[in-house]
């Protein structure tokens, strides 16, 4: 296990900028006095990682970054954790098998210590294939070669994750990659790929530890098959009672143009020559994860029923000819992961999540169909890249949302007005209706506002204050337009949040309010939500049956701090919100939670679901909203008042 205050550090590298030092006690469940220290034991040694000020803290990603490049060898000593993943590692590299009285006195460390060591990697070793041989002194690595390389691909995985090593220093020996990965990109292009930039650096992981282990005489066979396998990394553990996942319909004739280029690249960057197996590895793997061909899909008709339904059920335009093709050849390549339970890792899950929680949803409901008829089973990052490809086509096909009128008040002078307009119309789109109004009005002496206008550009500023004006230069400059654009933002949202407050007044009703849950768990935790509509005679039992079937193909907690669980169909007899408020956190699924919202939605609502979904998660994406909402609201009353207030803010 990492130390303590190496989680403070993970926390810190997930966020780009400030987080405030409550934030991360309620991530870390520990006190804000433990935050400190952790900060403290990270800042040991001649150069800070953790910085602190006034808007709590922030990891320094360049001094990090030289930490621990510096301090991996010392680090891989002076640890169990870090002794274990470098004693496996040098296992791997020895077929002969390693002496244990070498190991410690190259570790400095008591045979004793390298005992304990080894009984902590037989059981990191569960489950992979792989097992330790001994012969007296001497212990071996024992199991295929395929095994080993999934296993070295998951120890360079979990180091990543916790910020320690990176592809380039596993080993000194790896070859540079740029130059290889800029070849590769343009080679898929060439030969009519499309590439997934998002899951290249896993592949290119898997060519860097297949150059190293050729070069070590530790070959793959013929009929060997390496993919990441769930029994290596807990990220891709399948469901042990999911339904068997499609098999992979693609041929070898599909690998062959992609073991062709992997060849000539490998030749002309790295001087080497992989054998034919090698190759067919790789390319499978870029064919699968990396690239997805541009035409050939197999499933597009399973899609067009899928889409349709979503665009039906969910009053969203997607089904177009072009979309469907490339959704279909996506959904092909994930067919081909998931019968490995080999999955990509996509690393905007979480932001897609929180930043896009509808559109998610939608993806889920996909999910939920590919393996209800396809047998296509699949995790949270897969989810996300289907929601990448659903909102790509939502945004080109989008309705136009909330429009705002703007009225641009300037006096006129030859066609300095007319650019301004212009101006104003090309950078802020088809959201905005934009309109010239009389100086007079609002400028030259200050009449007032245009009546209709929801917000006034002026080039002259009123002699009396308007609630919605941006006074700009005759001229606009960048910062003249991202002020109007701010406004309009503005404006949108609080027209959003205004609806919402309306929405959650008349949905969350005192019954359906809880404060504290007991320490209950997450499913225990809808229930009793759920159980809260039922009498309310708002949802049956099979909407609770529904909702926690959501719940486990992917976890609703859309945020941090927030969960909002619900069933994928709006079968409620009525609209409703039950909510619930614990100050302790509740375990969602990893998440620490303090507010549970279970949305139930009638069929007739689904217009107003889509809305208070994407509004309430937006809203609540702030965890200062959250911590304002569990410390007033210890009652119905004080729950509308702090949902008024947050609406309002």
């Amino acid at each position: 296990m990492p130390e303590k205050w190496e989680r403070l550090v993970e926390v810190l590298a997930a966020d780009e900028g400030w987080t405030t030092a409550a934030r991360l006690s309620e991530r870390l469940g520990v006190s804000d006095r433990t935050v400190r220290t952790y900060a403290a034991q990270a800042n040991r040694g001649a150069e800070p990682v953790v910085l602190s000020g006034p808007d709590g803290y922030r990891l320094d990603r360049d001094a990090w970054t030289r930490r621990a490049r510096a301090r991996v060898d010392a680090r891989d000593v002076a640890t169990p954790d870090g002794r274990r993943a470098r004693l496996i590692r040098d296992l791997a590299d020895a077929p002969d098998g390693l002496d244990v009285h070498e190991v410690a006195a190259a570790a400095h460390v008591s045979e004793s210590t390298v005992e304990a060591d080894l009984g902590r990697v037989r059981s990191r070793l569960e489950g992979t294939g792989l097992s330790l041989a001994r012969d007296g002194g001497t212990v071996r690595l024992v199991g295929p070669e395929t095994a080993v390389r999934r296993l070295v691909g998951a120890l360079v995985r979990e180091e990543g994750r916790r910020g320690i090593r990176d592809l380039s220093s596993l080993r000194e020996g790896f070859a540079p990659m740029d130059d290889f990965r800029r070849a590769l990109l343009d080679g898929l292009a060439d030969a009519g790929y499309a590439a997934n930039e998002y899951a290249l650096d896993d592949v290119l992981l898997h060519v860097a530890i297949a150059l190293d282990r050729v070069a070590r005489d530790r070959t793959l066979d013929a009929d060997d098959d390496v993919v990441d396998g769930a029994e290596t990394d807990p990220d891709t553990r399948a469901d042990a009672d999911a339904p068997a996942p499609a098999s992979r319909e693609a041929t070898p004739d599909d690998d062959e143009p992609l073991a062709a280029l992997v060849d000539e690249l490998v030749v002309r960057e790295f001087g080497v020559r992989l054998p034919p197996a090698e190759l067919r590895h790789l390319a499978r793997l870029i064919g699968t994860r990396a690239a997805t061909r541009r035409s050939g899909a197999t499933r597009a008709g399973v899609l067009r029923e899928i889409v349709d339904r979503i665009s039906r059920d969910w009053l969203v335009e997607l089904g177009d000819d072009e979309f469907i093709e490339r959704l279909a050849l996506h959904v092909d390549n994930l067919a081909a992961r998931a019968a490995e339970h080999s999955y990509s890792r996509n690393p905007l899950t979480a932001s897609i999540k929180a930043a896009y929680p509808l559109i998610y949803d939608l993806a889920v409901y996909l999910a939920s169909e590919l393996a209800r008829l396809e047998g296509i089973t699949v995790n949270d990052d897969e989810i996300a890249y289907l929601a990448m490809h659903l909102g790509a086509q939502l945004e080109r096909t989008r309705a136009r949302g909330d429009v705002v009128r703007i009225v641009v008040v300037a006096p006129q002078y030859h066609d300095a007005r007319a650019l301004l307009v212009d101006r104003l119309r090309g950078r802020l789109g088809d959201d905005v209706e934009l309109a010239v109004g009389d100086a007079t009005e609002a400028g030259a002496d200050g009449a007032g506002e245009p009546s209709d206008a929801d917000l006034v550009v002026a080039v002259l500023p009123p002699r009396e204050p308007l609630p919605h004006v941006v006074t700009v230069s005759p001229f606009p400059t960048d910062d003249d337009v991202e002020r109007v654009r701010n406004e309009v933002a503005r404006l949108r949202r609080g027209r959003r949040r205004a609806r919402l407050a309306s929405t959650l007044s008349r949905t969350i009703e005192p019954d359906l309010f809880v404060r504290g849950v007991e320490g209950r768990e997450r499913e225990d935790v809808i229930r009793l939500l759920g159980d809260r509509l039922i009498t309310a005679g708002a949802i049956d039992e099979d909407y609770v049956t529904g909702t926690l079937e959501r719940e486990r193909m992917s976890s609703t907690a859309f945020t941090d701090l927030l969960a909002v669980p619900h069933a994928m169909a709006m079968t409620a007899s009525r609209s409703a919100i039950a909510i619930a408020i614990d100050e302790h956190p509740i375990d969602w699924g990893g998440a620490a939670v303090h507010v549970v919202a279970l949305i139930a939605f009638a069929a007739d609502g689904r217009a107003e679901f889509q809305a208070v979904f994407d509004q309430f998660v937006e809203a609540f994406s702030e965890p200062e909203n959250v911590r304002r909402l569990v410390r007033g609201a210890v009652d119905y009353p004080g729950l509308l008042a702090e949902l008024s207030g947050i609406m309002a803010s």
